[in-house]
């Protein structure tokens, strides 16, 4: 398996936990005060964006409709500064099922 697969499949893994771990809450602030989901999903985050500093940028530059940098980028901030429970509910409700049904097209086209 290519490195640029397996870091696109540990993305989709990662976003299905990230599902999985959101799916009981109705809103941020039921989300944020639930510890364990909360912390658990900004490890996956953190997950998603080391599996993007993996990717090749030359792959990652032929696929620029996806917004690798910022992606990446929000990892840090997730790592290092902490997020704003609204915010992450957005990303999660809003972006994140989006960037898996185009990491999914981008499996297939390497398929």
């Amino acid at each position: 398996m290519s490195k640029i697969k397996f870091s696109l499949l540990s993305i989709i893994e990662t976003i299905d936990k990230i599902e999985l771990y959101t799916k009981e809450f109705d809103d941020s602030e039921m989300f944020y005060y639930d510890q364990k989901s909360f912390d658990a999903t900004m490890m996956q985050f953190i997950i998603i964006g080391e599996m993007i500093s993996k990717l090749d940028e030359n792959f990652k530059g032929k696929n620029s409709n996806i917004p690798w940098s910022k992606i990446k980028d929000f990892r840090n901030i997730v790592n290092y500064f902490g997020i704003d429970s609204d915010e992450i509910w957005e990303i999660i409700t809003k972006k994140i099922k989006p960037l898996k049904h185009d990491i999914f097209l981008l499996l297939k086209e390497l398929q």
